[in-house]
């Protein structure tokens, strides 16, 4: 398995890595700018939805935030679901539903966790890809690292914060992101373009369809589905665009060592939005697991 080929974003924005390229100092500059702009969007989007999970519940704004989001990006690309192979449905089918059971996890557990810790946990998924795809190796020693950030965390001083149901979905979260890199690989050497992006997430809008509803009860305002609209454009498609374009401006090494700042966004988010205050032992603690993220990637690159 080719880790090195492999990029993510969080939340489900994984991408297809380019080859390294040789970017200009002002190309690289632009490269970098995006992904700050594809983490905030993340994170702030993470740490906006507490209202519409208030309104809607978690499966409710999990399901229309997929729906919308799908629904956009078909207008765009334009799939052409009848020339589609049994092999290309078949992808799309599994990409689709574990886009939906990740989004789903993940969402409960901000509902359960604070933010920053949320994130961290969830970071195991993409590190676990990084680590474990070179075997039983030193390398082992970053998720050891990551461990050790997560239990600071998840502790502010008085006493454990969160619960274990929110920490079994962060984990889940982490097992689906995982997954859903794997599975990104495959159809993106499927599909033309974002097509597969395109197909997984109409799958996963109506995987998660009977949860929305149930949770809803089909009961919706335009105000509530107007802020569901602009969640979902700042995740996962806002991101996804600056992503792509980011990445045809910077070799992926690069990329993917920026993009371990993630957890850090996460808990400032939390911070600024949530009024999710840290101790100096929980700033460790996303310290360690941005170091642990950056140098899995930077080993990953020099293999």
């Amino acid at each position: 398995m080719d880790i090195k080929n492999i990029e993510t974003g969080t939340d489900g924005a994984a991408l297809i890595a380019q080859p390294g390229v040789s970017s200009s100092s002002g190309g690289l500059a632009a490269g970098v700018a995006m992904c700050l702009m594809s983490m905030s969007s993340i994170q702030f989007g993470a740490a906006l939805s507490s209202s519409a999970i208030a309104t809607y519940g978690v499966a409710g704004a999990t399901w229309l935030r997929l729906a919308f989001a799908a629904i956009i990006l078909a207008v765009v690309v334009r799939p052409s679901l009848l020339r589609y192979s049994g092999a290309q449905w078949r992808a799309t089918l599994l990409l689709g539903t574990t886009t939906a059971a990740m989004t789903l996890c993940f969402f409960a557990a901000i509902q359960r966790l604070p933010l920053g810790l949320a994130i961290a946990i969830d970071f195991l998924g993409p590190l676990s890809v990084a680590v474990f795809g070179y075997g039983l190796t030193w390398r082992l020693l970053w998720p050891l690292i990551a461990a050790a950030g997560i239990l600071f965390l998840a502790h502010d001083g008085e006493g454990w914060v969160g619960n274990l149901p929110g920490v079994l979905f962060a984990l889940g979260s982490a097992v689906g992101w995982a997954v859903y890199i794997l599975l990104t690989k495959k159809v993106g050497a499927a599909f033309k373009g974002l097509e597969g992006l395109s197909m997984s997430l109409i799958v996963a809008g109506l995987v998660a369809t009977p949860f929305g509803l149930a949770e809803t009860g089909g009961a919706f305002t335009l105000k509530g589905l107007a802020e569901v609209l602009g969640l979902a454009i700042l995740v996962p498609l806002l991101p996804y665009a600056l992503e792509m374009v980011a990445l045809r401006r910077m070799p992926s090494a690069s990329f993917g060592i920026l993009m371990s700042l993630e957890p850090a966004l996460g808990a400032l988010a939390g911070f600024l939005i949530l009024a999710q205050p840290m101790t100096a032992l929980q700033m460790l603690g996303t310290a360690l697991v941005v170091a642990a993220s950056a140098g899995a990637t930077a080993s990953a690159a020099k293999t």
